[in-house]
């Protein structure tokens, strides 16, 4: 039949745009739909033929055509008058297909949903089904947009579409699924019609290329593949749009720069340099770039889709191996190159990259000026290129920390073990007790037997409540209690509103258990007491010059955990039994813990 329509064009007859004149008039000619194809052979060839079929898939997959196409197989007669059932091989014109193709056969009803969603319109459609076929063998009602009818209408459909008679098939195509009732979905086949692959859709493009005897560069091809994003009636469409563009200028070939220039892309290479100046943080080179890019036509956001595409392909080299470069956006055109820049990166980089990326394309889609808010994500990148990874920073911050530590005096008595600050919070007030403590965590191995030599601040208590996994207790600790006073022997504390009623209780019965003592604990509501140690542990954190940076770098970020990870490093061989410093999150978590060292294998 496109032979016939460009016969007909050449005689004078209507332009027929590409999408209408291949449209494919049989199983064969379908692409990228082989699965669906493979089951509806073997349906008919075993005779177990559905009465209500569902097509669903994203615009230009095929939808309405599979429809029709599947109205001619049920209907098939040879086309002299054989009639051997429905078929699915169809290779011949049969005495129906022609009307089926053209919507104006009395047997196969059309029906657009999005323009007849009233339960009145299924009302005669149910009207027509009591009546038998008048040419062809079965009655097929298509309904496009399926999702676009009524629930009164979907509610008057269901009885017969659960029973319809014998001689009637129903066939719904939509692009929303998940808007059709459950009880429709469960009364039909479904069939999902993925989109094309790339490199399916450029071969299919090439072809009919090639029968309107147009040349096109293969990577022009390959660019309205991507455009089209899977859809065969939206590459066919920016084709004829590429054709009249060559006709116009009168060209031997239709490049890929015009169709570069005509869908307002990036040039691919240019975006690789970009992403290697951004990735080397020279911000100077990438902004140059995506200038003269943006000069050149190209859209803002295209040029940040275009630089995850790319960062895509770099990860999953990381991730799979070489061998995945060759999955990329351009297939064998960026293998290479792509092999060679990802040998240099981290995996930490790469996921960080396409972080910042992604943000950067949902403000350039909302911003005013698309062009000033891509720089400002590239100038994100570019200065997070030298930022470290967060494995790094916890290093370089532990680093920090041991290394003032071991400096430190006169901590105040709230202060985090994990993180040094000024002795009191209050230079001017009184000194307490606690103020005048070096506050330091020797292995248990190098401790003295008396315990309680070594409770010289609330830390320590804290600290001893974990070492003897009470790990609930040292969370409530760190958690609700603000130090009034603290001296050997005896503690007054300010608890929150939060803190459960019995933990001055069984702080004392610890304090007399653990260390051989009796502890006086006093609770007082009349002095706001010290920051917690979980407060006093998160503002270092936040204010430390590191975390500043990360703030300050990654605009809108926030905070959701602060992980205490100096716990998790193993502890050396002489002192792993007795040593080895907890910070669990549970009591299941201490009790398997404590389990393992008593078998010997912590």
């Amino acid at each position: 039949m496109a032979d016939q329509d460009n016969g007909q064009q050449k005689s004078g007859g209507a332009y027929q745009v590409l999408a209408r004149k291949y449209r494919p008039q049989n199983f064969d000619d379908l692409i990228g739909h082989g699965p669906m194809v493979k089951t509806l052979k073997n349906a008919f060839a075993a005779n177990r033929i559905a009465h209500a079929y569902i097509l669903t898939g994203v615009r230009g997959v095929g939808k309405t055509t599979t429809a029709r196409i599947l109205a001619r197989a049920l209907n098939y007669v040879g086309p002299n008058g054989e009639d051997n059932g429905p078929q699915i091989d169809m290779a011949a014109e049969g005495l129906h297909c022609k009307a089926i193709a053209e919507s104006r056969h009395p047997d196969v009803m059309e029906m657009d949903a999005a323009s007849r969603t009233g339960v009145g319109d299924i009302r005669e459609l149910i009207e027509g089904v009591r009546y038998a076929p008048v040419e062809a063998r079965y009655k097929v009602y298509i309904i496009d947009e399926v999702h676009m009818l009524s629930t009164a209408a979907f509610n008057a459909l269901l009885k017969t579409l659960e029973e319809p008679p014998p001689h009637v098939k129903f066939i719904f195509a939509t692009t929303e699924i998940r808007k059709l009732p459950v009880t429709v979905l469960s009364r039909c086949q479904r069939f999902d019609l993925r989109r094309i692959d790339p490199e399916l859709l450029t071969d299919h493009l090439a072809s009919i290329a090639e029968k309107e005897n147009v040349k096109v560069d293969r990577d022009g091809l390959w660019m309205i593949a991507r455009a089209a994003e899977g859809s065969v009636r939206d590459a066919l469409s920016i084709l004829d749009q590429a054709m009249v563009q060559h006709a116009a200028q009168g060209e031997d070939i239709v490049s890929a720069e015009m169709i570069r220039d005509m869908l307002g892309l990036a040039d691919r290479a240019s975006v690789w340099a970009l992403l290697e100046a951004a990735m080397k943080g020279d911000a100077k080179t990438a902004l140059e770039n995506f200038r003269s890019q943006y000069d050149a036509g190209a859209e803002p956001a295209q040029i940040l889709r275009d630089l995850l595409d790319l960062t895509h392909l770099l990860t999953r080299i990381k991730a799979a191996g070489p061998e995945a470069a060759a999955h990329g956006p351009a297939g064998e055109a960026d293998a290479e190159r792509a092999k060679a820049m990802a040998s240099g990166l981290e995996m930490n980089a790469l996921t960080r990259v396409w972080s910042l990326l992604m943000k950067g394309l949902t403000e350039t889609q909302m911003a005013p000026d698309a062009a000033a808010s891509g720089e400002m994500a590239l100038i994100r990148l570019c200065f997070a290129a030298d930022l470290p990874t967060p494995d790094e920073a916890l290093k370089a911050l532990k680093k920090k920390t041991d290394s003032v530590g071991g400096q430190a005096s006169a901590p105040s008595s709230g202060q985090s073990e994990r993180a040094p600050v000024h002795a009191s919070a209050n230079a001017s007030g009184p000194e307490r007790p606690s103020a005048q403590v070096i506050d330091i965590n020797p292995p248990m191995s190098q401790r003295p037997a008396d315990s309680n030599v070594w409770l010289r601040s609330f830390n320590d208590v804290a600290r001893l409540a974990g070492e003897k996994r009470d790990a609930k207790l040292r969370t409530e600790l760190e958690s609700y209690v603000h130090v009034v006073s603290f001296r050997e022997g005896k503690i007054e504390l300010r608890l929150n509103d939060d803190a459960p009623g019995d933990l001055a209780n069984r702080l004392t019965q610890r304090l007399k258990e653990w260390t051989g003592k009796a502890w006086v604990v006093l609770v007082t509501s009349e002095h706001e007491g010290e920051e917690t140690l979980r407060d006093v542990r998160t503002r270092e954190v936040m204010e430390h010059p590191m975390v500043l940076k990360a703030m300050e770098l990654f605009p809108g970020a926030e905070v959701t955990a602060i992980r205490d990870t100096q716990n998790e490093i193993a502890p050396a061989p002489d002192e792993a039994e007795e040593d080895a410093p907890v910070d669990p999150d549970d009591d299941a978590v201490a009790e398997a813990i404590a389990a393992r060292k008593e078998t010997g294998k912590a």
